[in-house]
């Protein structure tokens, strides 16, 4: 890696792995492979104020277990020798009905090891405390395991931390999409700003004021919880009876290096690679 400035590494070749959350889910763009954009893209778009051929790769596919970004994603992930690798997995296992929360991420700490083995830069998520979620409300005590398991081999492999679980902002449906799962454009935007800033760049992002929220009577929102049961709740659930996933027969967005600046979007962006204080509520 070179550098930007004295002491601060130049990232010029960013890896993302994951699932749905990695992907773009929820941000909807079809204009990019998949159909979605998401914060990966964004963070991806102002690293390229560091170095306008930076290359970004994008491995994450929406469904996708902790075994399947282990042993499809890592491999292609190491061969690509990464200066920088974000992951978030795991949320689709905690979501089944039963799950070993040791074993799976003992598999995420083996892989972040084998990318730090190999150069790369790494950041990992926590999941987020979605309580006002049904779904999330639920499983609210595994999250809670697998966040804590997270921190700890973050402390002792030396990586760094979103910790999404104490982003109490995130707390608001303007940015959450549709299906109450993934995060709105407003929230994609967000949580690359949130990147950035555990990252220590300093960066132009700007992030628009969100719309006013939504006044719903008890009339609407009954009938909005109905459409999303009838449209979201009951095919996830037969997904997970059928042991199906809607990222099955999909590949990754960008499966090797693509030019940032071909992306579109994001011209503004930019980030200098000098630590700043940002304000983590948003």
């Amino acid at each position: 890696m070179s550098a930007t400035s004295a002491g601060t590494p130049r990232i010029n070749r960013y890896v993302a792995l994951g699932d749905s959350f990695t992907e773009g889910v929820g941000d909807d763009d079809p204009t990019r492979p998949n159909g979605v954009r998401g914060w990966a893209d964004r963070v991806a778009s102002a690293l390229a104020g560091i170095d306008a051929d930076i290359g970004y790769a994008n491995l994450a596919i929406r469904g996708r277990l902790m075994d399947g970004v282990v042993d499809e994603q890592l491999p292609r992930a190491l061969s690509l020798r990464p200066d920088l690798v974000t992951i978030s997995a795991g949320g689709n296992d905690i979501l089944r009905p039963s799950v070993d929360l040791d074993a799976i991420v003992a598999r995420y700490a083996d892989m972040v090891a084998a990318l730090r083995d190999n150069g790369a830069r790494v950041l990992v998520f926590t999941a987020f405390d979605g309580t006002w979620n049904p779904i999330y409300r639920m499983l609210r005590g595994r999250m809670a395991i697998y966040n804590e398991l997270i921190r700890e081999f973050a402390d002792d492999l030396g990586v760094e931390l979103v910790d999404f679980w104490r982003m109490d902002h995130f707390a608001d449906p303007r940015l959450w999409s549709w299906d109450r799962l993934h995060l709105s454009p407003a929230g994609h935007e967000r949580m690359a700003f949130e990147v950035l800033r555990v990252l220590g760049l300093e960066h132009t992002l700007r992030l628009p004021p969100l719309p006013p929220a939504e006044s719903l009577t008890d009339s609407e929102r009954r009938t909005a919880d109905l459409r999303w049961t009838k449209d979201f709740l009951a095919p996830w659930v037969l997904r997970r009876i059928t042991g199906t996933s809607s990222g099955d027969c999909m590949e990754p967005k960008y499966p090797a290096y693509v030019d940032v600046g071909e992306l579109g979007h994001g011209a503004s962006e930019s980030v200098r690679g000098l630590p700043v204080e940002q304000p983590s509520v948003l």
